[in-house]
């Protein structure tokens, strides 16, 4: 149990998720919510309900925002900023990296401690062994509050960039975003021929769990930009990939995910990079 006094802007399923778990392990929340009525649950096990942002903020020591966007953020706290100074801020709305950096100048230039944070869970997840948390920016709010943060899973601090815990969550998102399109992509493909995408799941889990074992590999390369290749160059990839667009069209289904690649392993080999390992790709992208 810690004795701080946290706030909770935003009450949709994770702002829901972090508010409970902060009860659940003895911490005094208040909550609010643009929309009224989605307190009831947690004031019903302890939280305060505000009725007002204003007296939300008066109410914590550690404002948390958990808010749809960074516009949303500003339009919550901008007509409070005063009632902020001297407050503690974190935000752990989906913010891109250089709107992170934009609210910590913001903060910074209103007397209000900040610090960032990318929530590497799902709902489900808050308060489990298999949640994390990424923080950046002000570090000694960090360790101010750490066994708080740590209620909610594993808090890791990453430095004083505000930005850098928000670029590692959409980094990571967007591996996430594509594993998820290419099953998609597989499971449109298997259902010309009447596979279940439960039946197709099955095999999908282990391919591409044995396959992410090939990050480090892909790491060390891309880091030394030694692209060399004994086997599986680019022109071999070409020819894979360009397999998989003409049997997608065969099945019927779009090819809006694949051709992308196809014209990434295309422009490198345009280039004269055919020898070249597949991650040369990247070079596409940087």
């Amino acid at each position: 149990m810690t004795n701080t006094q946290v706030t909770v802007l935003g009450l949709g399923a994770m702002g829901k998720a972090l508010a409970a778990t902060f009860l659940t392990g003895g911490v005094s929340a208040t909550v609010w919510n643009r929309t009224a009525g989605r307190d009831a649950e947690l004031v019903a096990a302890g939280a305060v309900g505000a009725g007002s942002v204003a007296e939300a903020i008066d109410n914590g020591e550690v404002i948390i925002a958990v808010l749809l966007d960074h516009a949303s953020v500003h339009q919550t706290l901008d007509p409070v900023v005063s009632q902020l100074r001297g407050k503690r801020l974190i935000n752990l709305t989906s913010t891109a990296p250089e709107e992170s950096r934009e609210l910590a100048r913001w903060a910074d230039e209103h007397g209000i401690e900040f610090l960032d944070g990318g929530i590497m869970a799902v709902p489900s997840m808050i308060g489990t062994p298999a949640s994390s948390i990424l923080y950046s920016g002000d570090k000694a709010l960090f360790e101010a509050h750490r066994a708080t943060l740590e209620l909610l899973g594993t808090a890791e601090f990453l430095g004083d960039d505000p930005g850098l815990a928000a670029l590692y969550d959409f980094s990571l998102l967007s591996g996430m975003y594509m594993m998820f399109a290419g099953f998609f992509h597989g499971a449109a493909m298997m259902s010309s021929a009447g596979v279940s995408a439960q039946e197709f799941a099955q095999r999908a889990v282990p391919w591409v769990t044995a396959m992410a074992q090939g990050f480090p590999g892909y790491a060390g390369a891309i880091d030394s930009r030694d692209y060399s290749a004994e086997v599986q160059h680019l022109e071999f990839q070409q020819a894979a990939v360009n397999a998989i667009v003409r049997a997608s069209r065969d099945a019927g289904v779009a090819t809006d995910l694949i051709a992308p690649i196809a014209e990434l392993i295309d422009r490198q080999i345009r280039a004269g990079h055919g020898a070249a390992a597949f991650a040369r790709t990247i070079e596409e992208l940087r």
